[in-house]
């Protein structure tokens, strides 16, 4: 486990732009959505103020979509949205959990920032910088902060273009995050382990997805590919 030390504040920057500089690719397939929510924000009910005070305020594309969508089927208890999103979210807790060795040397305020930040893409940016040049808290801040401007940018382009783009989805432009995340998990199949794990959080999702209600696979899946990965590993390294 790499933990970089503090470095001059040139470096940090560098750090904070190299971030976002390695998000660029990975944005691509975020922009889509990012329309795509603004025009559901406007299409269900909500002013286009509140369309983008919650992708300021949120900054979680599921949870807004539902959250949005549960707003204009007449859902006004409060509760009852902020348990659905956090179903929906649940899995922020594992992926929050895995760095929890490199910020907890952070002062809290600037946990709770790169926290804020955190998406899938965000994580997934992350850890790939950290298996190879380590920890950066800079680097985290800087991919963070390239998602989240491009997801207010996105929203707003939504809200805009909202009477002329009824439904983007109908352009097959949903497959654009399929594709993003199998991208970025294709270069980390490696071994025998990584190919396993790749497998049975596959076969375990999809089963999941077919008889659990809600977004109850995604848990599931990364429990058990997290159970799988630390049963092969701890294999191999007593093999050794």
């Amino acid at each position: 486990m790499s933990i970089e030390q503090p470095n001059p504040a040139w470096q940090l920057s560098a750090d904070h732009w190299q971030g976002a500089y390695d998000s660029i690719p990975v944005m691509m397939g975020v922009i889509p959505f990012g329309i795509t929510y603004g025009v559901v924000g406007l299409a269900v009910g909500l002013t286009p103020s509140e369309t983008l005070l919650m992708s300021l305020l949120v900054f979680a594309g599921a949870a807004q979509f539902v959250s949005a969508t549960m707003i204009g089927m007449g859902t006004v208890d409060f509760s009852l949205i902020v348990f659905t999103t956090l179903l929906i979210n649940l899995r922020h807790l594992l992926m929050g959990a895995s760095l929890t060795p490199y910020v907890t040397r952070l002062p809290l305020a600037r946990q709770a920032l790169l926290a804020f930040g955190m998406v899938d893409e965000t994580y997934a940016i992350t850890m790939s910088r950290i298996q190879k040049h380590g920890y950066s808290e800079h680097y985290q801040l800087g991919t963070n902060s390239a998602f989240y401007l491009i997801w207010i940018l996105s929203t707003l382009t939504g809200i805009v273009l909202g009477a002329y783009i009824p439904d983007p989805l109908n352009w097959g432009l949903d497959f654009a995050m399929p594709a993003t995340f199998l991208a970025m998990l294709m270069p980390r199949l490696v071994n025998k382990t990584s190919i396993t794990v790749c497998l049975v959080a596959a076969v375990i999702a999809a089963l999941s997805a077919l008889y659990l209600p809600g977004k109850w696979y995604i848990i599931i899946a990364c429990l058990s590919a997290s159970l799988a990965g630390g049963l092969l590993e701890g294999r191999d390294s007593r093999a050794v």
